[in-house]
């Protein structure tokens, strides 16, 4: 179980839940930020912070067709290359290793 940001968060970038994230798993894209499934630990402070209520634990995400699209384009943040980059982010081991990403998947910068 992870969490997911769905489209609520694009163009709010509020950072919030990534105050609140005790494993750094949130990174942040041009428009929308994107949890890593594999470095949540489920813990839901994200979920609590989120001023603008974007953000769902993936088991609700999957039974919601509008979230479900959130819910696969953040898998596909980390595990395909983003526009403008040679290999797919996969799991850095923390956001603040790499700092902003500064580009989104196609689905966000379409929006």
């Amino acid at each position: 179980m992870s969490y997911v940001i769905g489209a609520d968060c694009v163009d709010e970038l509020d950072r919030s839940c990534i105050e609140v994230c005790p494993v750094d798993c949130i990174y942040v894209g041009e428009r929308k930020s994107y949890i890593n499934p594999t470095e949540c630990i489920d813990c839901g402070a994200c979920e609590e912070e989120c001023p603008v209520s974007a953000i769902t634990v993936d088991r609700v995400a999957r039974k919601d067709d509008v979230l479900n699209v959130h819910l696969e384009d953040s898998r596909a943040f980390f595990a395909l290359p983003l526009p403008g980059r040679p290999e797919p982010l996969g799991d850095p081991g923390g956001a603040q290793k790499i700092g902003d990403v500064g580009v989104d998947t196609a689905l966000v910068a379409g929006l």
